[in-house]
């Protein structure tokens, strides 16, 4: 048996495992921050100065800096003082608060629903 679900990767309780708050509190925080996606920005190659708690934002820079190197093609969220990066799959959609968009990640990268609807 894995150790996490397929799809958002939230960590499962194991039948002896100790301080099971701690796994069912982690889980809680990445469903918090993944379902109804909403980012801040996506055009940042590091993070910003002073971000708020719950913060989220798409990391598309190829080379991001600072807490989110190793990020790229990720969701960065800000929780408990820490950015943490999850690694999107195929399907999952974003929106982008400065931009009132919507995106979607195709596996490889994200892009605009408007954009490409008005290619059509």
């Amino acid at each position: 048996m894995s150790d996490s679900t397929p799809h958002l990767g939230l960590p499962l309780l194991a039948a002896s495992q100790a301080q099971k708050h701690v796994t069912h509190n982690e889980a809680l925080g990445l469903l918090d921050a993944l379902v109804q996606l909403a980012c801040l920005d996506k055009d940042l190659t590091a993070p910003p100065p002073s971000p708020a708690e719950g913060d989220r934002y798409l990391v598309v820079a190829s080379n991001p800096g600072g807490a989110w190197a190793g990020f790229a093609g990720q969701v960065a969220r800000y929780a408990d003082g820490v950015w943490s990066g999850v690694v999107p799959k195929a399907g999952w959609l974003a929106y982008l608060v400065d931009e009132a968009d919507l995106y979607v990640f195709d596996g490889a990268a994200w892009t605009s629903v408007r954009r490409t609807l008005s290619v059509i």
